[in-house]
């Protein structure tokens, strides 16, 4: 069965490399996925720039490397790092602590698999998560520098890192305890998107549960306190009743959105491999269901498969015209076809990994 699983993510990280990876304005050495296809003329010159997407990118590379170690792959995790910091005006940081958050996850992630290291940007953004905590503002750390709107898509991520890098439990549990008072539904036990001037802002996205879910796993791991692994299975038994009907991780759409069902699956994958309790074992049922579904629903373009942005129906092919994902207000649309945006077909990546996982 894991043989399976690790064809079809072998698959897939051969369609997103033949399609999408380009180098950097030429430059040799660098590398980027350009964020659609078939790519607009802007995107194939990175004129366009999804930092969190190029994050996303980097983390399926080390799943990949993870799967089945490779030296030359070694190398592409290499150029996407060199792509990113490049593309990012030479720096490792931005505006938005999720955005951040997501590199610093990915490049812990290339060091222990990869044994790529980059201690001085890990270290740089570590800072940035640590310093921008202010429980007297009503937080957690904001979404963006400036801002007084506190997310689990922010604290979510950026807890994982800090319980996984350095000494930094404590603050990762701070951070876990602070979703846990603020922001579960008290009806559901889903999370809610984040608070804003006080007030809750009610959307429920499957990634926001799926980055608590990573949270409170790690630190059931890692802090042997009774609390986590009690929130872990609250949260899968909730996600497995409110957001996989049939037992498939709903879609969001292209866009920012096409990314939120593959995190999901990633740290339900987590979970299942992690806790080996029922919660574990639902965890990797809702993975593999939703794996088989996009497997099943995907389109073959040049023998290469084609993932839907909603696993539980066909994908469409895109094709070079019709609307494209544009910026609007710090977050990505989608694309008129959302199979078109790299999002979306990096979810469909990271759920074949997360079901290689849970069958290794």
């Amino acid at each position: 069965m894991d043989q399976l699983w690790a064809n079809r993510a072998a698959s897939a990280e051969a369609a997103i490399t033949k399609r999408h990876l380009r180098a950097v304005w030429g430059l040799p050495g660098t590398q980027l996925g350009v964020v659609s296809w078939p790519p607009a003329r802007g995107h194939r010159w990175f004129g366009t720039w999804h930092y969190w997407w190029q994050a996303h990118l980097l983390d399926c590379l080390v799943d990949a490397q993870l799967r089945e170690p490779q030296p030359d792959r070694v190398g592409t995790i290499k150029r996407q790092i060199r792509g990113h910091r490049l593309r990012n005006n030479g720096r490792w940081t931005n505006s938005y602590y999720d955005d951040m958050a997501w590199l610093a996850l990915a490049l812990e992630r290339a060091q222990r698999v990869a044994g790529v290291d980059r201690p001085r940007a890990c270290k740089t953004l570590c800072e940035q998560f640590v310093t921008s905590w202010v429980p007297e503002d009503g937080g957690g750390i904001p979404w963006r520098k400036q801002d007084q709107f506190f997310n689990a898509p922010a604290n979510g991520p950026a807890g994982i890192f800090l319980a996984r890098y350095g000494d930094r439990l404590r603050r990762a549990q701070q951070m876990a305890d602070w979703i846990d008072e603020t922001l579960i539904d008290p009806e559901t036990h889903l999370v809610f998107d984040g608070i804003k001037g006080g007030s809750l802002v009610r959307a429920q996205y499957t990634y926001c549960q799926g980055v608590v879910l990573g949270l409170e796993t790690e630190l059931a791991v890692r802090t042997h306190d009774d609390r986590h692994p009690a929130r872990v299975r609250r949260l899968v038994t909730a996600i497995g009743e409110h957001m996989a009907p049939g037992g498939i991780v709903s879609g969001a759409g292209g866009g920012d959105g096409g990314l939120f069902a593959g995190i999901t699956a990633r740290y339900l994958a987590l979970a299942a491999t992690a806790l080996p309790d029922d919660a574990g074992d639902s965890a990797r049922a809702i993975v593999l269901a939703s794996a088989e579904a996009a497997w099943e629903n995907r389109q073959s373009v040049d023998g290469l498969p084609l993932f839907g942005n909603s696993w539980d129906s066909t994908a469409e092919i895109p094709t070079a015209g019709g609307g494209q994902a544009q910026f609007v207000e710090g977050a990505v649309n989608s694309s008129l076809t959302p199979e078109r945006d790299l999002s979306v077909q990096l979810s469909g990546w990271m759920l074949m990994e997360a079901a290689h996982t849970v069958t290794a």
